[in-house]
């Protein structure tokens, strides 16, 4: 299948690292103009650096989600610098646990700022310059824990399940000035969290193997997922190929789907038997 991407101009949150960075690395080698952000200026500027050996021109900044001026400046420059915008995919956030014994509503409130209001605030600020050439796709990075709530992670589970909601509803209202919004539920993607997960366990208690074993009991694929196991799709929902696809909320997830309710109780119980096993270890000695 050929997607002829040359020459679109794609703004790409969340660039610096993981999915972010994956995706705007694949626009880049199809040879679109790339804007990218993230918090921190130098790492955003060294993927730039990277995305300029392939892109047709790159944008990189650093920006603060929360602040609506610097998110509406930044896509005004981009616009302005090359004529519109095409493509937004809004990647910026990272998941957050806890549940009603742990969190406070201020911590839910600051993880909703930069997730669904990060969201909202880029996909405010790019419309209008959509509208004006009739023309764009928005792809939301979400969670399948949005989609599929699970017993535990309450920030995440109610904050992706915002913007879920929010890429629905936005998929019914703007197809009539020609711009298609879609979500990408994410499963167990393999961006680097996991070896922090991992060196939560009690130390020296299992490999990573068995840990590994354990986390994947819930993904019917057996395996995790890659960044690059989520560009394809990224790339088709922003060409001409997906010219009447809006609305839509896929997974991409490993086959992974009611399953992931269970992942807390398998995990808290898996604690505990290594627990026990550094218990009865430290006991021997």
């Amino acid at each position: 299948m050929n997607i002829d991407l040359s020459n679109k101009r794609v703004i790409i949150t969340g660039a610096s690292r993981g999915i972010g960075r994956a995706i705007a690395t694949a626009f880049a080698q199809e040879g679109a103009r790339v804007a990218i952000c993230a918090r921190t200026e130098a790492d955003v500027r060294d993927v730039g650096d990277e995305l300029a050996t392939s892109a047709q021109a790159v944008i990189a900044r650093a920006v603060d989600v929360t602040d609506t001026a610097a998110v509406k400046a930044f896509v005004d420059e981009v616009a302005s610098a090359w004529g519109g915008v095409d493509v937004l995919v809004n990647n910026a956030g990272q998941g957050r646990g806890g549940n009603l014994d742990t969190l406070t509503p201020e911590q839910i409130l600051e993880h909703a700022n930069v997730l669904q209001m990060g969201h909202f605030r880029f996909i405010q600020a790019v419309v209008p310059h959509m509208r004006q050439q009739r023309w764009g796709r928005i792809i939301e990075i979400n969670a399948l824990a949005g989609a599929i709530p699970t017993p535990d992670g309450i920030p995440s589970v109610i904050n992706r399940a915002s913007c879920i909601a929010l890429s629905k509803t936005l998929g019914m209202s703007l197809p009539k000035d020609g711009i298609l919004v879609n979500t990408l539920n994410m499963g167990w993607i393999d961006t680097g969290q996991w070896n922090r997960h991992f060196k939560e366990m009690p130390a020296g208690s299992c490999t990573r193997e068995e840990f590994d074993e354990m986390v994947l009991k819930v993904v019917p694929a057996g395996r995790y997922g890659r960044p690059e196991d989520i560009t394809g799709m990224v790339l088709l929902l922003a060409s001409d190929r997906a010219s009447f696809i809006s609305g839509a909320s896929i997974d991409i997830a490993g086959g992974m789907q009611g399953q992931i309710a269970y992942y807390p109780t398998l995990k808290r119980e898996f604690n505990a038997a290594m627990q026990e096993r550094v218990n009865a270890s430290s006991t021997q000695r």
